[in-house]
């Protein structure tokens, strides 16, 4: 592994730090001044949650039309407009003067940010490995964790000298003139093919599908219905775990001292997983990719205690280590990397947009007195139905493959 490392130091630490800035547009950062957005412009809690979640569709439609644009030009060139980009979206989300301009912004954060931050490094790892691409990706996933880690503490320690205004100024500035140049730099040299990367290609021989083709292929709705289920699941019970901690009385310093647990998971099981998958390959996993968070769902349906919500934790910690793992190297092995910008984008956009309905969605049923845990209930009953949704995908390839 270290081996592996040091020889492609290069292209992981850009990969890297692409999902590390993509934080700039996840929710957990945007969220750091929800209150202040809204005192700032009138808002109610509703209110800005509603134009949180049209952004956010928004930008989910956008991305399939601008992730297509890595599958003609390299990362680094995709990078270096993007990034302007996310910095501009911060400057606006500082000094908004209006309702519509902060709609702007924050679907520019959610465009640039958490979509094509994240789709650039996947597509870049994805296709610039063959015979180790579940073990780059693995690498490379850890950034997302760096993010949560590292830029909430920075931004409230940075608020409190400069105010939330300038913090928000600051990570402008620090996208511009830190994260950009050195990703550019990193992604200027394309990583050129090894021997293993050559036989793998030679052993597996995948054609390339152009998107119209993926849209048309029943095989694609079968694998969404199973990859869209952690994303789903973990931003609606991140989002209302207000709710989940008033109705069954958790203290709320207990209920966060759960998320390391979460984070330190992740990355393990992201370790894990990109091993299992250069072994055995993406698509015999597939039958098994909704394990983990189907026992978290009935986890946080059924144990009402506070070790509940730790389990909980640690199992979709499992999840979300094999599903970003899986996901980034899934769609190349089905459908070649010819026009995998296209391909993903479609797949990053399906995401985004699950994560916009999710809270949306649980929010209403909610109102209408059907509490989170019992809609836990259902979200397993959904993973069950994916899970055999999943299997056919993995047994419909393996014909077609033959």
């Amino acid at each position: 592994m270290l081996d592996f490392i040091r020889r492609n130091s290069r292209w992981l630490a850009a990969g890297f730090l692409l999902s590390m800035f993509s934080s700039f547009g996840q929710t957990f950062f945007i969220g750091l001044s929800g209150l202040e957005f809204q005192a700032r412009l009138g808002l109610t809690g509703g209110e800005f949650g509603l134009l949180y979640m049209l952004a956010t569709i928004g930008s989910a439609l956008t991305l399939p039309w601008l992730g297509r644009v890595l599958d003609f030009m390299r990362g680094g060139k995709v990078a270096a407009f993007v990034m302007p980009g996310l910095a501009g979206a911060c400057l606006l989300a500082a000094w908004s003067p209006n309702v519509i301009m902060l709609a702007l912004a924050i679907y520019l954060l959610r465009l640039f940010g958490q979509g094509m931050m994240t789709h650039i490094a996947q597509t870049e790892t994805a296709r610039s490995f063959a015979a180790n691409r579940g073990r780059a990706i693995s690498l490379i996933l850890p950034g997302h964790q760096a993010g949560e880690a590292i830029l909430p503490v920075t931004f409230v320690l940075v608020s409190a000298v400069l105010g939330w205004q300038g913090a928000w100024v600051a990570a402008a500035i620090f996208i511009a003139l830190v994260g950009m140049p050195i990703i550019v730099k990193l992604l200027a040299k394309p990583r050129a093919p090894q021997r293993a990367d050559i036989a793998m290609d030679e052993r597996i021989r995948v054609r390339d599908w152009t998107r119209s083709e993926v849209v048309r292929d029943p095989v694609f709705y079968l694998l969404l219905a199973g990859v869209l289920a952690p994303p789903f699941i973990g931003t609606t019970i991140f989002f209302h775990q207000g709710h989940l901690v008033a109705i069954r009385g958790y203290d709320q310093l207990a209920f966060a001292a759960a998320f390391p647990v979460m984070a330190a998971t992740t990355v393990a099981f992201a370790l894990v997983c990109g091993h299992l998958i250069d072994r055995f390959g993406a698509v015999r996993l597939l039958p098994f990719l909704l394990a983990p968070i189907l026992v978290a769902s009935v986890a946080a349906a059924a144990i009402e205690a506070i070790w509940g919500i730790y389990l909980f934790m640690f199992l979709f910690g499992v999840s979300y280590g094999l599903t970003s793992t899986m996901i980034g190297a899934l769609w190349p092995e089905i459908y070649g990397v010819g026009h995998l910008g296209a391909v993903r984008s479609l797949v990053v956009s399906a995401m985004v947009l699950s994560t916009a309905v999710g809270p949306g969605l649980t929010g209403a049923l909610i109102d209408r007195g059907f509490s989170l845990p019992d809609q836990m209930w259902w979200m397993a009953a959904w993973c069950v139905v994916a899970t055999g949704a999943l299997t056919m995908a993995r047994f419909r390839i393996a014909h077609r493959g033959a």
